[in-house]
């Protein structure tokens, strides 16, 4: 009893909940800009909330203040910030022309996005942290955001295009609660040395998020949504160790009798 006692009066971690707390914040925001008609501020918030989320986390591991509390918060905020805030954005920017199917397509994206959050929780611990399973929701949700600014940038009004917009949002609450396995970047080793042509690549790449951010930010959230069924193609015509080995002309045990 005692323990049990010490360890609800033990409180809760204050720095990555801060954080935590920035990222329902932005969420909420979104949902207010959104209602309001200012789809690009809306498309922002969910971005910034994106970093907030990712802070949270890095912060939590680095300082060794992580707690089931935290857990759970960050995802309730997840929620509102990825699956609520998104789902209504995009509804009200481009899919209430279509009526009914619209706003039940944004209800599907949050409650993929809580079906998401819900499995993750459940599988924590029990995975690598090398893949997702699943696409994560805010990536979904920085998917959805970067398609508004890009629009925006390219001064294409969404409602002049739902059906595409419709599908992309299908496809995105698809991919969140599939079993398709994205790269996580969490063991990514930005410290670690590299080559000359490398570190080139890099910079070309930051100049151009600088000269066009919505483009790039669409171009990289895209080729990440799409990595992963890729990879799963990829691998699935990938032929096994053993055929390929039989079918190899070096291998004696392949040739012909």
């Amino acid at each position: 009893m005692k323990k049990g006692g010490s360890e609800r009066r033990r409180g809760i971690y204050i720095l990555p909940n801060i954080f935590t707390t920035l990222n329902i914040f932005c969420g909420f925001f979104a949902v207010i800009r959104s209602i309001n008609g200012q789809f690009v501020a809306a498309a922002i918030a969910i971005l910034v909330a994106a970093v907030f989320d990712t802070l949270d986390g890095k912060i939590a591991r680095a300082t060794r203040t992580s707690s089931r509390f935290g857990i759970e918060y960050d995802s309730l905020s997840d929620l509102i910030s990825f699956g609520l805030a998104p789902g209504l954005m995009v509804y009200l920017w481009a899919l209430r022309p279509l009526g009914r199917i619209g706003w039940l397509a944004a209800f599907l994206f949050m409650v993929c996005g809580a079906l998401r959050l819900a499995r993750f929780n459940t599988q924590t611990g029990s995975v690598g942290s090398e893949y997702f399973v699943g696409l994560p929701i805010p990536a979904a949700a920085s998917m959805a955001a970067a398609a508004v600014l890009f629009c925006h940038r390219l001064k294409i009004d969404g409602s002049l295009y739902p059906v595409v917009l419709l599908v992309m949002l299908y496809g995105l609450s698809f991919l969140m609660v599939s079993t398709i396995r994205y790269f996580s970047f969490k063991n990514l080793e930005v410290f670690k040395s590299m080559h000359f042509n490398m570190l080139v690549a890099v910079v070309l790449v930051l100049i151009f998020i600088a000269a066009q951010p919505s483009i790039a930010l669409f171009a990289f959230w895209f080729v990440y949504a799409l990595s992963g069924p890729v990879d799963l193609l990829r691998k699935h015509h990938k032929p096994s160790p053993a055929v390929a080995d039989a079918e190899d002309p070096d291998n004696p045990e392949s040739l012909p009798l």
